[in-house]
């Protein structure tokens, strides 16, 4: 089981490792391809803006036809970035490409477009051949299409980020299929195992019964079979919806924590603090036991030994709390993130299989939750089981 489980885990990290690795590649193969084609639309642009200050400085030093008609088509074709030309002082003196809308309604529009633009692209001198000699300084801001680059990684990052979280979280819906359907097979075969060995024993029962034993003797035995019978029912339940039944929980708790403390060390001591009144609620009694169950082992032996239990039942208006705190070695935050994990164990022997049906059992079929409500290590652990009204 332990096996199946690692197996589906490590492809799954295999697949996110490979998602991650595309994204890395795609990301920087994106940058790369669009910083050069940023460079080439900048030195384009640029450029276009020396061969439009070459053509107003034609208009204002040439007289020949062909050259004017040249310099006007030139001029006529920047239509999309904005120009702006001042003096060595700074005074604007041209301008072309701005929205004349807000310059209209705003009287800094100039300025502000201009220490905008400033920041955008590196100014461009132009020096008239007058006498004296007649120095502009030409800023230009970025095209529509300039923009549009530089937006474009951001906006294909979006996308690929998306179809990377689509497919992670396709893959792990899939593996969580998987992973129910191993639970409820290897479950239900084991539940079916059973079933025979049980039937027999029921009628070594019977036989001894007949023969000149002890009946306290019998008995006992006839406990530990009923006991097998009901880790059997356990077993088929797993992988089917149980069919909630209204159950005094304070019972169920009672009935569970007195089975445990025969079984524990006398040094092990267990307290219940609940209300006076039963807690009915709508439950699978057979299921809920085996969680309580298993917290209780693993309280037990986080104390190796000795130390204090302590069940606590809460009765609010729309759920039921019940926290199972011990005095054990306790978890660190480390610990806790792993402890309902499939295959974690901090024990030698066992599958690290208990917590993780119990997540299960409470969250998938009483549609509840467990959780690590508190854990330090060296002072203990508290779990708490949250069972919707």
């Amino acid at each position: 089981m332990r096996l199946i489980l690692s197996g589906m885990t490590n492809r799954f990290l295999n697949w996110k490792s490979f998602f991650f690795t595309m994204a890395l590649l795609i990301i920087g193969a994106t940058l790369f391809y669009t910083n050069y084609l940023a460079k080439k639309i900048e030195a384009e642009e640029r450029q276009r803006v020396s061969e439009w200050i070459a053509a107003n400085k034609a208009l204002l030093e040439t007289t020949e036809p062909q050259s004017i008609a040249l310099a006007n088509m030139v001029i006529r074709q920047n239509e999309d970035m904005p120009l702006i030309a001042t003096d060595t002082a700074g005074n604007i003196i041209d301008y072309h490409n701005l929205d004349t809308v807000g310059m209209a309604e705003n009287p800094t529009f100039l300025m502000d477009k201009l220490l905008q633009i400033q920041e955008e692209n590196p100014l461009i001198e132009w020096e008239l051949t007058s006498d004296p000699p007649t120095k502009y300084l030409v800023y230009y801001g970025n095209t529509e299409l300039q923009k549009e680059v530089r937006y474009y990684p951001l906006v294909q990052l979006l996308l690929i980020a998306l179809f990377i979280l689509l497919l992670i979280s396709l893959i792990t819906t899939q593996n969580r299929s998987t992973q129910n359907q191993v639970w409820a097979g290897m479950a239900k075969e084991t539940a079916h195992q059973m079933g025979t060995p049980l039937t027999s024993l029921q009628g070594w029962i019977e036989v001894l019964r007949g023969e000149a034993i002890e009946e306290e003797t019998v008995s006992e035995i006839e406990k530990d079979v009923d006991r097998l019978k009901l880790v059997s029912d356990r077993f088929s339940k797993i992988g089917s919806s149980p069919k909630l039944e209204e159950w005094d929980l304070s019972s169920l708790v009672d009935k569970m924590v007195n089975y445990m403390k025969r079984r524990a060390s006398g040094k092990v001591k267990f307290h219940i603090i609940s209300p006076d009144a039963s807690i009915l609620i709508a439950i699978s009694p057979t299921l809920l036991e085996w969680v309580l169950e298993n917290i209780i082992k693993n309280a037990l032996d986080a104390m190796e030994g000795s130390g204090n239990i302590t069940v606590t039942l809460r009765d609010l208006l729309t759920s039921v709390l019940v926290d199972v705190t011990d005095s054990g070695k306790g978890m660190t935050a480390a610990q806790q993130s792993e402890v309902f994990k499939p295959g974690y164990s901090t024990k030698k022997r066992g599958w690290g299989l208990g917590l993780t049906l119990s997540k299960r059992i409470v969250e998938q079929y009483h549609k509840g939750q467990l959780f690590v409500k508190a854990s330090e290590p060296g002072k203990g652990t508290t779990f708490r089981i949250v069972l919707p009204r």
